[in-house]
């Protein structure tokens, strides 16, 4: 079992996950950004964190196990507070009014996981 890339990371945060992708011969690196709406089972092995953004006017969502191999990094672009530990009401709302619903942490600055 690797390290746990998404330690100490939020619901309400959002974040760029880098993922290995093999396709063939080649090896190339994929990120996905978006906001953490749930995480499960802590730092334990079967551990996910869910991750969602609006893609084209589709929200997409990608569960991520905390220890998968093929994450390289995980980046935080901005830290949010929110009131709950599982943000699966923001499924319904807007871009708006998700914005309205999270609080932007200016006390702490943007950091990297590697």
């Amino acid at each position: 079992m690797g390290p746990n890339k998404f330690e100490g990371m939020k619901p309400g945060w959002t974040v760029k996950v880098f993922q290995k992708i093999k396709e063939g011969e080649k090896t190339r690196t994929q990120a996905f950004e978006g906001l953490i709406i749930a995480r499960k089972h802590g730092a334990e092995s079967g551990g996910t964190v869910t991750v969602r953004k609006v893609s084209g006017g589709i929200g997409v969502e990608k569960t991520f196990p905390v220890f998968l191999p093929t994450i390289s990094k995980v980046e935080v672009v901005r830290k949010s507070k929110v009131h709950r530990s599982k943000l699966y009401y923001l499924r319904e709302k807007t871009a708006k009014e998700i914005r309205r619903k999270t609080k932007i942490d200016t006390s702490v600055d943007t950091e990297k996981a590697e």
